[in-house]
């Protein structure tokens, strides 16, 4: 689908300004109000529509595949025995009462040290790279539902709100476990996904937990040495077999996200070169001169520059192409990030 880029890309080559206030603080008043580009990577050409043109953009039997995974509140505000803030952003649940954290404002904190929180006391077990491994006073999963915050990436300089707890929320959202959204789900609202239904579309669902690390720079120039941060998936057969069929038909398996792709080509990685139920880790790096085998068309939200998920977009629609056309989106005022606009990716044209 795409053909191999030199492995001597750079991180710089992935690179555009953006005015800060393009980046979106808070979210529509409505889920699908967003606006969409359509990009055809076939004919390197694209166009400006709206998320509430959809339905009219794809085709009967193509089956657009959703995260299910659901955000944790995962930032906690803790205090050091001396007095010092720490705040504990959840990376993944571990045992039933452990769980792997970053810590921020660190200075000082070792192992065996006790941090207190609104839930009680929080207890380093052991330093993980750059992840610490805590002891939490109860279950992981409970205990940050009830003390933790929604977690807002970096971008959004605000404090979260009420708002936030149902915005930063896909409405497929069941299975516990992700600390970032995936964000192309949140343009999808009860009434669009019925008309998109009313078209002949399919919808099918994937879980992948989306780690802190989504958010973490590449710190390496060439992108070929960069390490990704693994995250858990899950596929069950009931979507192995919509894929299948789907594929059969001849129609499209349309990822709405970068973590539905990441997670239906790792699922696809065997010999098989096919899509197969089960679970596991990723840490599949897409980047240019990657060979998908899987989706067919990518609907995604406009990434950060440099960013791993820029670099995924590339390697499906190529890299000169896919910086232009976010050029273009500059320059229309599109609004960027987790609350911003989304692009729907035709590599095979329309």
């Amino acid at each position: 689908m795409t053909a191999p880029l030199p492995s001597s890309l750079k991180r710089s080559d992935f690179d555009y300004r953006l005015p800060a206030e393009l980046i979106a603080q808070a979210p529509l008043p409505a889920r699908s109000a967003s606006r969409l580009m359509l990009l055809d990577a076939a004919r390197a050409e694209w166009r400006d529509s709206r998320m509430s043109e959809l339905p009219e953009l794809l085709e009967a039997g193509d089956l657009l595949v959703f995260n299910d995974t659901r955000v944790l509140p995962a930032r906690l505000p803790a205090r050091k025995s001396t007095g010092g803030r720490v705040e504990l952003l959840l990376e993944r649940a571990l045992a039933p009462r452990h769980a792997l954290v970053q810590l921020r404002d660190s200075k000082a904190v070792r192992v065996g040290m006790q941090l207190a929180t609104a839930g009680g006391a929080v207890r380093i077990v052991a330093r993980c790279g750059e992840f610490w491994e805590v002891e939490l006073p109860g279950e992981t999963v409970s205990f940050f539902e009830a003390h933790g915050q929604v977690p807002l990436p970096p971008y959004i300089r605000r404090s979260a709100d009420e708002q936030d707890r149902a915005r930063y929320q896909s409405v497929f959202a069941r299975v516990p476990g992700a600390v970032a959204a995936p964000t192309a789900s949140l343009h999808f609202d009860q009434a669009l996904l019925e008309r998109l239904s009313a078209h002949g579309i399919g919808q099918a669902c994937v879980t992948l937990h989306v780690g802190a690390g989504t958010f973490q720079p590449l710190r390496t120039e060439l992108i070929d040495q960069h390490a990704m941060h693994s995250e858990y998936y899950s596929i069950g057969p009931t979507t192995e077999a919509l894929i299948e069929r789907t594929r059969a038909a001849g129609r499209r398996v349309v990822a709405v996200g970068t973590t539905v792709a990441r997670a239906l080509e790792s699922a696809a990685a065997g010999p098989a070169g096919r899509v197969v139920a089960g679970a596991g880790e990723t840490a599949l790096f897409i980047r240019p001169g990657y060979r998908f085998r899987v989706i067919d068309a990518l609907l995604t939200n406009f990434h950060l520059p440099q960013s791993t998920l820029l670099m995924l977009v590339a390697a499906f629609a190529g890299r000169e192409l896919v910086l232009a056309a976010y050029e273009h989106a500059i320059a229309e005022r599109y609004r960027f990030f987790s609350y911003g606009d989304a692009m729907l990716v035709l590599p095979h044209g329309l």
